[in-house]
Parts: C-alpha cells; structure tokens; sequence
C-alpha cells in the first residue's frame, strides 16, 4: 500500500556544495573545503527529508551541478535571476504544476518529512504556510497559489527579511499559517546547535568528525 500524496509539492533550492562558493560565513571557523563539507551534508539531510515526504513533486532548485548526492526521484531546475529574491520567485514559478508548493533551502539539515507534511496540511485551509528562521529570515515558505510579486523586491540576508516577507503576504491579504522557528545553519555556533538539535544526521556527524570550533573561532592551520 502507497503512502497518500502530501497536500502539496516540494521544492529545496541549493547551491552545489562547492568550497568557496558554499557557507562562506563558516570559514572564520573552518576552511572552504570544511564549509563545503558540511554543506554537503547538510544538503543530503534536507533532500532526504524531503524524499521521505509523501509528495507527487519534488523539486531541486539549482545553482550548479548535480551530483552523485541528489536522491532519485527529484526534478532539477536552474536556478534564474540574480538577488535571491528573484531566484526565490522563479523557483516557485518553474515548479508550479497546479498544486500548492511548499519551499525551503539547504540551510536547516534538523528539518524533519513530518514538519514538511505539516506544512503541506496547513495549505488546506490557509494561502501561505510561513517558518521564521532564529536569526530573522525564514527558512520555509509555502504557497498555494505561487505568484512572483509575494516575493520580488523584499530585502533579503537582513536581520528583518522574515518580518518584512510575512508581511507583504498579509498586505495582499493571504491567510498565513505559522511553522516553528528554526535555525539556519550560517555560522559556526548555529552549525553546533543544529547538529545537537539532530544528532542522529549526516550533519550532526559531519560536525562531531571535525570537532569543536566555537570556542577557539579559528581555522586550525
């Protein structure tokens, strides 16, 4: 017996683990090739979440290549437009198939296929399905009807991008869910909480095998 599709399709948008290109803000703590690791695993953590989502679609939203690390069963699209709200926005675009979407990035490995389902049900009843991140962005957004203009031209990578998004959601007037808080893993201190909060990851592995870095902040020559 098949698990029933989920209320919506999914999609991650993810940069190929690439070191220098990938979890920059890491490096006071890490060097590249360490930052890029890590990424690695966090993007395997978040696509296998989301391969173990009940869902009809699921799909990548690229920049760079595939590679051996993508899961079966995704479709890949580049990613287009410069700032990342562009991206964001024609990401929902590419992937919209007639069904509510729901989003998110490579940056929270802790997520979980029952926060996603959870997220995919609150689209039933409401417009928008909304997660704030701890540090002032927000690491999902759902949509059930994708439209470019709820995201182009809102601030983002600022401490207020989440307040300012949810709020352009209610200003067209969208009923919006709310998600848990999470935390994005963008510098060395998140890395160590995340892996904490989901030790039983590839993440929270790839952490422990490189050890502590937040009480020294140095790269080790």
């Amino acid at each position: 017996m098949t698990a029933p599709d989920s209320e919506a399709d999914l999609i991650v948008i993810a940069k190929e683990p690439v070191p220098g290109r990938v979890k920059t803000r890491l490096t006071s703590a890490y060097t590249p090739d360490e930052a890029a690791a890590l990424a690695a695993a966090a993007l395997h953590d978040t696509l296998a979440a989301v391969a173990a989502t009940p869902a009809r679609r699921r799909v990548l939203a690229l920049s760079g290549a595939s590679g051996p690390w993508l899961p079966r069963g995704f479709a890949v699209v580049a990613q287009r437009g410069g700032g990342l709200d562009e991206r964001l926005a024609h990401a929902f675009s590419d992937a919209y198939d007639g069904r509510p979407l729901v989003l998110i990035g490579m940056d929270t490995p802790q997520v979980t296929p029952a926060l996603l389902a959870r997220a995919g049900r609150a689209l039933r009843g409401h417009d928008a399905v909304f997660g704030a991140a701890r540090d002032g962005g927000f690491w999902l957004l759902g949509l059930r009807r994708p439209d470019e203009r709820l995201l182009l031209g809102v601030p983002m990578s600022r401490p207020d991008t989440g307040t300012l998004q949810l709020a352009r959601l209610h200003a067209v007037g969208l009923t919006v869910a709310a998600m848990p808080e999470l935390t994005d893993v963008d510098t060395p201190p998140d890395a160590e909480a995340v892996a904490a909060q989901a030790p039983g990851g590839r993440f929270a592995a790839a952490v422990r095998a490189l050890g502590s870095r937040v009480a020294e902040g140095t790269v080790p020559a």
